[in-house]
């Protein structure tokens, strides 16, 4: 049975597997099976040393290799041993740790979680309620700190005492306050989730205790990607037993920005001094050449723990294609024609594409060119269907029957659907309750217990502060409350498809959606909300009591890359962060500039550079078969258009490991290429339009070598660009091995290197 479990594994694959006691750090490069690594090695524990699926704890990053990971468990071990394993994200399990524990910190288990955009909402909030300045001191920025303190464990006592300029001082009064409304809403955000978790294992060594009990054998992800919180969690979990499992890479380390501490990975055996440390170089994704590109760039860089050196049984496939647009729509029209090229020729689909970029701004010229071009495509990481203004609102009816003390979910649908309560009424109703002492929820009962009072003057007068609301006012709030309240209490008695019709039946909530965006809008926005419905059936298999408590968390804890469609035939557009776990056939990285890769915020930090060098790493290697780095020569930014300079990472890649557009592709035995290099078809290079009856000084220009020894072209040539149309040399000179020409085309004059404009000559 054992050599079943191993015989699809290689050496080191195995020796990992079978290491089964004590701790131990997978160093796995990418593309070297490190899913099949910790599936197997589950398998191994259940099947081959009989430990219990329900001592197991499996932590990962994502939704995405959560389910991964259980869907080849369910192949290794059957469905039911899988079920009975904990498998998931730090979030995902400290929700569940939460829900059963958190009353051991004094609050309720009912807790909301607050997404990025409740976040903000509240955070505005406090703003307001400290009468600060929104643009000089704006939300999300502040978030940004506190998000940042609470990865580090710091308080905001903590934070109080550390700080040293008066922003730090204004972060401390919002951080204090929006703590408090936090409670005050038995909500958590996303930080809190891990912090509270941690300190519910410090505080109360009973309750570790009894999930040291349960779990014997710990396995992480991605350990390179864990922040100071997640790595206090997982010391926590794997104190006793020390069976800690740590997979990941330091070269793909690329989360700093949210709090990825690569010293983790670094230090792992400074903290487990009996650790045991293996090496995964097999590389079962990409070509040779593909790999050897990649790993110039990294070499060029420090903070290494170990050197990896990725090899693979593939043959050594295409050189990987280095070219210059002229400027960032060129770039990305380069990129959609060679798509188009691709999938014409039959060897691929759209689907098996992808453009990577590292700013979600660099998405526009890209949809552009592939709009022009016919080019289905998907945006990754632009609205999510959870952030549409529609399915937030009844995701916050939802969350306000289950909660109703959630105040950002309460303020978000004060007047939706509009009941004429205005910013200023939600102003006056969030004083007033500041001034009771009480959540917002709790400042409604009073209002309508005020007029109830008023209507019965025989009935105990209260000491508590009045409202100042005019009687339409109070009448809307009212309203309010009392459609809330009618919502509550039907909760219990409904599944939850049935109450979401419930909601969106009382809420009119179709006919409003027509009357404020148009038929045709309205309609696609009901669509959405119908679509949710259909999401929500999912959950009907479940007991009613816990339907709409799992829908709510696990809608609060999707993300961007959840919502990836590979099964769509459609071009994917990512940001490289996104990207990172993912693989495709052909891959675009584009933007390789200094100001963008490495970001401009990089450009005077040395661990930031180093990050951003490990990015280009975790892009180049998403490539299966062909991979092409692109940059502009010139690039509009804030409205403002400015010469680039090619990234310096680009220098550290050997020359004859790419090839540019002049030269055919090379390339080893594969057997499509051999039947590509029989076939009479010649296709044009890389980002050009074919071209009929080339003049013979272009061919003779096609013929010459890289790296010239004298100029070809000369001031007053006549020559015809593929993009620009025909033009006039202006000027041509030889530099690092090229020769770059300046040509004008009509009005405009572009700098151009031969070996990737084409440039042919006309004759006059």
């Amino acid at each position: 049975m054992t050599s079943s479990l191993l015989a699809d594994l290689n050496k080191a694959q195995q020796e990992a597997v079978q290491a089964v006691d004590g701790p131990v750090l997978v160093l796995a490069g990418p593309g070297s099976g490190k899913t099949r690594v910790l599936t197997h090695r589950v398998a191994y524990l259940i099947k081959e040393k009989g430990v219990g699926p329900f001592n197991i704890m499996a932590v990962t990053f994502t939704n995405k290799a959560a389910r991964e990971m259980r869907e080849r468990l369910e192949q290794l071990i059957g469905e039911g041993p899988t079920t009975a394993l904990t498998v998931g994200t730090f979030h995902s399990l400290c929700t569940r740790f939460l829900r059963r524990d958190i009353v051991h910190l004094g609050r309720e288990r009912d807790f909301a979680i607050y997404d990025r955009d409740d976040q903000e909402r509240l955070m505005r909030r406090v703003v307001r309620e400290l009468s600060l300045d929104e643009k000089k001191n704006p939300p999300r920025a502040i978030l940004s700190q506190i998000s940042s303190a609470k990865n580090e464990l710091v308080s905001p006592q903590e934070y109080a005492r550390l700080n040293r300029s008066y922003y730090d001082e204004i972060v401390v009064r919002c951080y204090e306050r929006y703590q408090a409304l936090l409670r005050e809403s038995n909500a958590l955000d996303f930080d809190d989730l891990l912090v509270d978790t941690g300190r519910l294992f410090t505080q109360h060594p009973d309750v570790l205790a009894k999930y040291h009990k349960r779990y014997h054998y710990l396995l992480v992800d991605e350990y390179q990607d864990t922040n100071r919180a997640q790595y206090v969690l997982v010391k926590h979990l794997a104190a006793q037993r020390r069976n800690l499992f740590a997979v990941g890479d330091d070269d793909q380390s690329i989360y700093a920005w949210r709090g990825a501490d690569i010293r983790n990975i670094l230090n792992f055996e400074e903290d487990y001094p009996d650790a045991k440390v293996i090496l995964l170089e097999q590389n079962y994704r990409s070509t040779q050449t593909i790999l050897d590109v990649a790993q110039a760039v990294i070499a060029g860089g420090a903070k290494r723990k170990r050197l990896k050196q990725l090899w693979t049984e593939r043959a050594a496939g295409l050189q990987v294609t280095l070219r210059e647009g002229y400027d960032q729509n060129d770039e990305t029209q380069i990129v959609a024609d060679e798509i188009a090229r691709l999938v014409t020729s039959g060897d691929y689909r759209l689907g098996d594409c992808a453009v990577m970029y590292r700013t979600n701004a660099q998405s526009r010229a890209l949809e552009e060119a592939l709009i022009t071009r016919g080019l289905r495509y998907q945006i990754i990481g632009g609205t999510r269907f959870y952030e549409r203004k529609e399915i937030k609102d009844v995701l916050a009816y939802l969350r306000l029957v289950y909660n109703p003390y959630d105040s950002v979910s309460l303020s978000r649908v004060l007047n939706v659907p509009p009941r004429g309560i205005g910013d200023r009424t939600e102003n006056e109703l969030n004083r007033w309750a500041g001034e009771l002492g009480v959540p917002v929820y709790q400042a409604l009962q009073e209002l309508a217990l005020e007029g109830a009072t008023a209507a019965s003057p025989s009935q105990a007068q209260t000491h508590r502060a009045k409202s100042s609301f005019n009687t339409r006012t109070r009448n809307a709030l009212l309203s309010f409350l009392g459609l809330l309240d009618s919502l509550i209490e039907v909760r219990a008695s409904l599944d939850l498809p049935t109450l979401i019709d419930t909601i969106n039946e009382r809420l009119d909530l179709r006919e409003t959606l027509l009357r404020e965006y148009g038929s045709e809008e309205g309609q696609d926005r009901w669509s959405n909300v119908q679509e949710l419905r259909n999401v929500a059936d999912e959950y009907s298999n479940l007991p009613r009591e816990v339907q709409l408590p799992t829908f709510l968390e696990e809608v609060a804890l999707v993300a961007d890359i959840d919502n990836l469609d590979r099964q769509s035939d459609v071009v994917t557009c990512i940001t490289l962060h996104q990207a990172k776990g993912l693989e495709y056939p052909v891959v675009f990285l584009i933007g390789l500039e200094e100001g963008l890769l490495p970001h401009s915020r990089a450009q005077n930090d040395r661990d930031q550079l180093e990050e951003e060098r490990r990015l280009l790493y975790v892009g180049m290697t998403r490539a299966k078969e062909r991979l092409y780095l692109l940059y502009a020569f010139r690039r509009t930014s804030y409205g403002r258009t400015n010469p680039s300079t090619r990234s310096r990472f680009l220098s550290d890649i050997p020359p004859d490991l790419v090839k540019s557009p002049l030269q055919r592709e090379q390339t080893t035995v594969s057997p499509s290429t051999q039947f590509a290099q029989r076939s009479t078809y010649n296709p044009p290079s890389f980002g050009s339009r074919a071209r009929s009856n080339p003049s013979r000084a272009a061919r003779k220009r096609e013929r010459r070598p890289s790296g010239p020894t004298e100029a070809s072209f000369f001031s007053g040539q006549l020559v015809r660009h593929a993009t620009f149309g025909e033009g006039v040399v202006v000027s041509s000179k030889l530099v690092e091995n090229d020769e770059e020409v300046t040509v004008r085309f009509g009005d405009r004059e572009r700098r151009l290197l031969a070996s990737f404009a084409r440039l042919e000559h006309v004759e006059g």
